[in-house]
C-alpha cells in the first residue's frame, strides 16, 4: 500500500479520534456530584498544569516525527534512547491491555440504559449461568468483533471513531443548549445558586469532600480525566499533511476539551440542585450521569409547560440517549485504543524484539499482533468471568496495578521533551515552546504534576481507608511492568551481541 493511500486521516477525523480517546462526558456529572462548582478550579488547574502543556508537547513531537510509524516509542527513542522509550511504551501498552479487559465487560451498561432505560446487565441469568458469566461471553465476543473489523484497515476504524466522536459532541450540544434554554425559562435563576461568591467555587456541597485529603484525591481525579491524547501519536504517519494537520488537531482538541469540561460542570448548576437531587443515597458515581441528564430533560419539558407525566417521559428518553451516546463514544475509543498503542509498540521497536510473525503488518495494521492481543484479552475475560470470586479479586488488583502505570508514561514523554528540544538535527516544523528554557519549565511542571498525582494515588487507599494492600499493588504495578520491559530489552540486546 502506498504512503498516500495510507494517509487517510483528515483534521476532522483526527479531532474526533482525540475526543473519543480523551474526553469522557461522564467525568463532568461525576465531578459535579463529588465537588459541585468546586470542581471547576481543579479542572482548570489540571488543564493549566498538565493537559495543555502536555498536549502542546504531543503536537510538537507529532509534527517533527510525521513519518514515524512508532508513535511515542519513536519520539522517546530519538529524543533520549531506545531502552528509555521501550520501558515507557511497554508500561503504557500493558495498562491499555487491562483497560480492554475491563471495558469489554462494562460497555454493556450504557447500551442497556439506552435500550431498557436502566442497567439490566446484573439480571442476565439464562441457562443456569450468572450475569457475570454472560458479561464475560459478551466481552469476549466484543473483543473478537472489534479486532476483526480493525484489522481490515484504518479506514474502518476512522468511520467508527467518527460516529463515537459525533456522539460525544451531540451530548455536549444537548447539555449546552438545554442548560441555556432552562436558564432563560427560569428567568436567569440557577438551580444550584451561586450565593457565597468565591466560596461556592472552592467548597464542595458533598460532605464526603470537605477534608484536605479528599480534595487532593479529587485533584488527582481531575488530572487523570485529561489522559490519553498520546494514544493518537501512532496515527501521525497516517494523517494528511501531518506536519500541519496533526499539531492543529491536537491544539484544537486540547483547548476545546479544557474549556468544555469546566463549562459543562458550570452549566449543570443551571438545572440541578445538589441538595435536592444528588444528595440522595441512591445516587452514586456509576449512575449520576443518567440522573443528571434525565433531570435536564425533565426540567426542560416542565419549563415548556408539559405535564408531570410527560416531563418524566422526556427525562427518561434523554437518559436513554445518554446511554446510546456513551456506548457509541466508548466504541469509538475502543477501536482507537485496540490498535494505536499496539501499533506504537510493534512498529516503533526493533523487529528482533518480537518472536515469530508478531511484527508483520497487513493493510498498514499489525494484524497478526492484533489477533494475538484479542486472543489474550478474550481468554483473560473468560477466566475472570468464570473463575469465581478469587479471579474477580485478582483482576481488581490488576486494575489497581495499572491505574498508575497508565499515567507514568506521561512523565516519560515530559522528561524526554527537553532532550528533543535540544537536538538541533531534528527538524521541528511546528513549535509552541520557542526556547529551550520554556520547554524545560513546561517539562518540569508536567512531570511534577503527574508525579504528585501518581504518588497520591498510590498512598491514598492506605491513608484514607487503611487499604495498604491496594497501596502496595498500585506502587508495585509500574515496578513490575518496568522489570518485564527491562528483561525483554535485555534479551534483545543479548541476542544482538551474539
Amino acid at each position: 500500500m502506498s504512503q498516500d493511500a495510507k494517509k487517510q486521516l483528515t483534521l476532522l477525523s483526527l479531532v474526533l479520534m482525540i475526543f473519543t480517546s480523551v474526553y469522557g462526558f461522564a467525568n463532568m456529572p461525576r465531578a459535579f456530584y463529588l465537588m459541585g462548582y468546586g470542581a471547576i478550579p481543579w479542572y482548570l488547574a489540571g488543564a493549566i498544569f498538565f493537559f495543555l502543556p502536555y498536549a502542546f508537547m504531543m503536537a510538537e513531537y507529532g509534527a517533527a516525527y510525521k513519518h514515524e510509524k512508532g508513535g511515542i516509542y519513536s519520539w522517546m527513542a530519538s529524543a533520549v534512547n531506545p531502552k528509555f522509550a521501550f520501558v515507557g511504551t511497554f508500561m503504557w501498552y500493558a495498562s491499555y491491555l487491562v483497560w480492554q479487559v475491563n471495558v469489554s465487560t462494562t460497555i454493556w451498561v450504557p447500551l442497556s440504559n439506552a435500550i431498557f432505560g436502566r442497567d439490566m446487565t446484573q439480571s442476565m441469568n439464562f441457562f443456569g449461568m450468572s450475569a457475570t458469566k454472560w458479561l464475560g461471553i459478551l466481552g469476549a465476543i466484543w473483543i473478537l468483533f472489534v479486532t476483526f473489523i480493525s484489522t481490515r484497515g484504518l479506514d474502518k476504524i476512522k468511520k467508527i471513531t467518527s460516529v463515537g466522536g459525533f456522539a460525544v459532541m451531540l451530548l455536549n450540544v444537548i447539555l449546552l443548549i438545554g442548560g441555556l434554554v432552562v436558564l432563560a425559562l427560569h428567568g436567569g435563576q440557577f438551580a444550584q445558586p451561586i450565593t457565597d461568591g468565591l466560596k461556592t467555587f472552592t467548597v464542595s456541597p458533598n460532605p464526603a469532600y470537605q477534608s484536605p485529603l479528599s480534595i487532593i484525591s479529587f485533584l488527582t481525579y481531575a488530572i487523570f480525566a485529561y489522559g490519553g491524547i498520546e494514544a493518537v501519536g501512532g496515527l501521525v504517519d497516517q494523517t494528511k499533511n501531518a506536519e500541519k494537520t496533526f499539531p492543529l488537531g491536537v491544539t484544537i482538541s486540547a483547548i476545546v476539551i479544557s474549556v468544555g469540561y469546566s463549562l459543562g460542570i458550570f452549566i449543570m448548576g443551571i438545572f440541578i440542585n445538589w441538595g435536592n437531587i444528588l444528595s440522595l443515597p441512591s445516587v452514586n458515581t456509576a449512575n449520576v450521569t443518567y440522573i443528571v441528564m434525565e433531570n435536564l430533560g425533565y426540567t426542560l419539558a416542565n419549563g415548556f409547560g408539559l405535564s408531570e407525566a410527560a416531563s418524566l417521559t422526556v427525562g427518561a428518553w434523554v437518559a436513554r440517549l445518554v446511554g446510546l451516546s456513551m456506548f457509541l463514544a466508548l466504541t469509538g475509543a475502543f477501536f482507537t485504543l485496540i490498535y494505536s498503542p499496539l501499533k506504537q509498540l510493534i512498529e516503533g521497536t526493533p523487529k528482533e524484539l518480537w518472536p515469530g510473525r508478531i511484527a508483520e503488518t497487513k493493510d498498514g495494521m499489525p494484524a497478526y499482533a492484533m489477533k494475538i492481543q484479542a486472543t489474550v484479552v478474550a481468554i483473560l475475560i473468560l477466566l475472570i468471568s468464570f473463575g469465581g470470586d478469587n479471579a474477580s479479586a485478582l483482576f481488581n488488583k490488576l486494575v489497581t496495578m495499572t491505574n498508575v502505570a497508565m499515567t507514568i508514561p506521561y512523565m516519560f514523554l515530559a522528561i524526554a521533551f527537553p532532550f528533543f528540544k535540544k537536538k538541533d538535527n531534528i527538524v521541528k516544523p511546528f513549535t509552541i515552546y520557542k526556547g529551550y528554557g520554556v520547554a524545560l519549565v513546561a517539562s518540569i511542571i508536567v512531570t511534577i504534576t503527574v508525579g504528585f498525582a501518581n504518588i497520591f494515588s498510590i498512598i491514598e487507599p492506605g491513608l484514607a481507608k487503611g487499604y495498604w494492600i491496594d497501596t502496595l499493588f498500585a506502587g508495585g504495578g509500574p515496578v513490575l511492568f518496568a522489570i518485564v520491559a527491562l528483561w525483554l530489552y535485555y534479551s534483545y540486546e543479548k541476542k544482538q551481541r551474539n
